[in-house]
């Protein structure tokens, strides 16, 4: 018990120095960076990878409240297994990348919830639709070839009719659901 105690306290004190010394934005690593979406039609999970994401961090572990997120997915560049699926997802009654190409996830504070694990609060916007979300996430420090490094991991669940995801046929929630899990596993840098 006491060991599990002192692990917890001296956490958050190897993560402030590791992030003091180096106070700077930090960038995705879109190379060693995976983020998922999983959903179902008619029973069947299926999954797919948002790619070529823009993402910046700014988070201090010893003042988390100020932190600043600012993330930009390109929908175009979604990975799925099926050619035809892609369509689907591109078209105007899902995502309608001609008009909204991007999907944005801003956050101006954090919150530290236990040693390694924080919610940052802010907004995501799907389409034309912004609502207020709540984004739990673990974080852990690393050293990569000599430099620090963050990796940051989550998983959460959002309903894609709240973004306009799904219109007409598509927002039929017997044949796809209404949640979709992100997960993400994102490393940064300086």
């Amino acid at each position: 018990m006491k060991t599990t105690f002192k692990r917890a306290a001296i956490t958050p004190l190897l993560l402030a120095g590791a992030f003091s010394a180096q106070a700077a934005t930090w960038e995705i690593d879109p190379n060693e960076s995976v983020v998922t979406f999983e959903y179902s039609y008619e029973g069947t999970p299926y999954q797919g990878q948002f790619t070529n994401i823009d993402a910046t961090f700014d988070i201090d572990p010893m003042n988390p409240g100020s932190c600043e997120f600012t993330v930009e997915i390109p929908i175009a560049d979604i990975k799925v297994d099926s050619a035809e699926v892609l369509d689907y997802l591109l078209d105007l009654e899902m995502f309608d990348v001609d008009q909204w190409p991007t999907a944005n996830f801003t956050a101006e504070s954090c919150s530290l919830e236990s040693a390694t694990s924080f919610v940052a609060d802010g907004t995501l916007t799907i389409r034309d639709q912004t609502h207020p979300i709540s984004f739990p996430f673990d974080l852990e420090i690393e050293v990569y070839d000599g430099q620090p490094r963050f990796h940051l991991t989550s998983e959460v669940t959002i309903q894609r009719l709240d973004f306009g995801v799904g219109q007409g046929y598509w927002a039929n929630t017997a044949t796809i659901p209404n949640d979709v899990v992100i997960s993400i596993d994102v490393y940064a840098g300086q």
